[in-house]
């Protein structure tokens, strides 16, 4: 049974192994293969339990084992040229093996509740330009394409494509707060 819930510390380092076997497969031939080669994974995990301090991180479990994280914030502190967007789903990633099995859906929902929760309205998760997977599951959970931008990995330049959520239009019509004041 798949049970989402919030992180705990103990569970950055096999959160980073999912990531770091993630990027190694679906960017492969999209990323220099000498960049994905050298992920140094201490190096990643020091960097996630600072990530764990300053944002929110939710997993995915299965039979005791993580097997899906999601990482948010109810800011755009990464996406600051957006001004018509109020929050960012900074990652989400499943276990290779583990794919195009509901649990990416799952855990966007979860996120994108837990921020109409919070009272936000608009959502952008961004995805590396040749990523066509990622791009296909982001449009089939409603994104549209707003943005591009440049990042740096490994001292080369690649392009993401920000989709955007209006999550605000997700909420129920008969929501027992609609109508007060």
């Amino acid at each position: 049974m798949l049970t989402i819930r919030r992180m705990t510390k103990e569970d950055i380092p096999d959160m980073v192994n999912i990531q770091v076997r993630s990027w190694q497969i679906a960017y492969r031939g999209i990323v220099d293969d000498s960049y994905l080669d050298s992920i140094d994974i201490e190096e990643k995990i020091s960097k996630r339990e600072q990530d764990y301090l300053e944002t929110e991180f939710i997993v995915a479990e299965e039979d005791s084992k993580i097997v899906g994280f999601c990482r948010y914030t109810d800011n755009n502190q990464f996406s600051p040229f957006m001004s018509d967007i109020d929050c960012e789903l900074i990652a989400l990633y499943v276990a290779p093996s583990l794919k195009r099995k509901g649990i990416g859906k799952k855990l966007f929902e979860y996120t994108k509740n837990d921020l109409i929760n919070r009272e936000r309205e608009s959502m952008i998760i961004w995805c590396l330009k040749d990523n066509e997977p990622s791009k296909k599951f982001y449009q089939k959970m409603g994104g549209k394409i707003v943005a591009e931008k440049a990042v740096d990995m490994g001292g080369k330049t690649y392009y993401e494509v920000g989709f955007a959520y209006k999550i605000w239009s997700y909420r129920e019509i008969d929501s027992p707060n609609q109508g007060q004041m």
